[in-house]
């Protein structure tokens, strides 16, 4: 099935090592031809899949340029489909941003940099990163566009809102989500299973959700990565282990849920941007 009605999406729950960038460089290799062989049209990483979460002062020793040579060694493996994977942009001396890279056509098509850095709890990325400063909407091919937010972008609600007023036809979460890393009385398993169904339901858009499965250090990263429909239905969730999950997404079921329930259309983006100002 491949017209543009549908779309065959993948998503990876996979354990980086921190800082074994050539391993893992060499794990996307093959999660990506696993991808290829099922005949899979997207294919997203989580947050940080190339380097690892917890690089504190090392944060340099993992940073590449959008132009890596690697970077551009892994788009050219199955040049047809969208990958999005994460890693540490360095964009000039000493600025390093928590970004994800979309590949195709063997080439790096867009980059997004992730704009919400949460520096509470076990989490520090304010000490170590740029924030992002724009949105990023990239096509994965005729009538279907995705907009990826990094993790904790996702707990703000105005940016999950500025983007889904673009209309992309699916929502991108990889994410770093380990337990307890927030506090104790937070669950990551369970609050990031609310969150990311109420923006399906809401905006009737599907959402694929990758978190990696493994520990790093002190850190357990629990995995329960997903995909869901626009109505925040489950059609596809990973085991406790590293694997690939998948579905096919189609035009009519993402309409019809915006059909019954208009988000989007009722925004009255206008009436915001006044009570803002006010």
């Amino acid at each position: 099935m491949s017209t543009s009605e549908h779309l065959r999406v993948a998503v990876a729950q996979y354990n980086p090592g921190l800082l074994a960038i050539d391993a893992n460089f060499s794990r996307h290799a093959d999660l990506i031809r696993q991808a290829q062989h099922d005949d899979q049209e997207l294919l997203l990483f989580p947050e940080l899949s190339l380097t690892g979460y917890q690089l504190g002062r090392q944060t340099p020793d993992a940073a590449m340029g959008r132009d890596d040579a690697r970077l551009l060694e892994l788009a050219r493996i199955a040049p047809e489909m969208t990958l999005v994977l994460g890693f540490v942009e360095q964009a000039s001396p000493g600025e390093y941003y928590n970004a994800i890279a979309y590949l195709r056509g063997g080439q790096v098509i867009k980059v997004y940099r992730k704009i919400n850095l949460p520096t509470y709890g076990g989490l520090e990325e304010g000490k170590w990163y740029h924030p992002g400063e724009d949105l990023a909407q990239v096509e994965c091919k005729p009538q279907w566009q995705a907009s990826g937010l990094i993790c904790a972008d996702l707990w703000n609600p105005a940016l999950v809102h500025c983007a889904m007023l673009r209309r992309p036809e699916l929502l991108l979460a990889p994410v770093n989500s380990a337990s307890g890393i927030v506090s104790q009385d937070f669950s990551n398993e369970q609050n990031w299973e609310t969150n990311i169904r109420f923006y399906a339901m809401l905006y009737g858009v599907p959402v694929l959700m990758a978190n990696r499965y493994g520990a790093e250090g002190d850190a357990w990263f629990w995995g329960g990565s997903r995909i869901l429909g626009p109505r925040g239905e489950v059609l596809a969730q990973a085991e406790d282990r590293e694997c690939l999950i998948s579905a096919t997404l189609d035009l009519p079921s993402i309409a019809a849920a915006r059909f019954d329930h208009p988000a989007m259309r009722d925004a009255n983006t206008p009436l915001i941007k006044r009570l803002l100002d006010t």
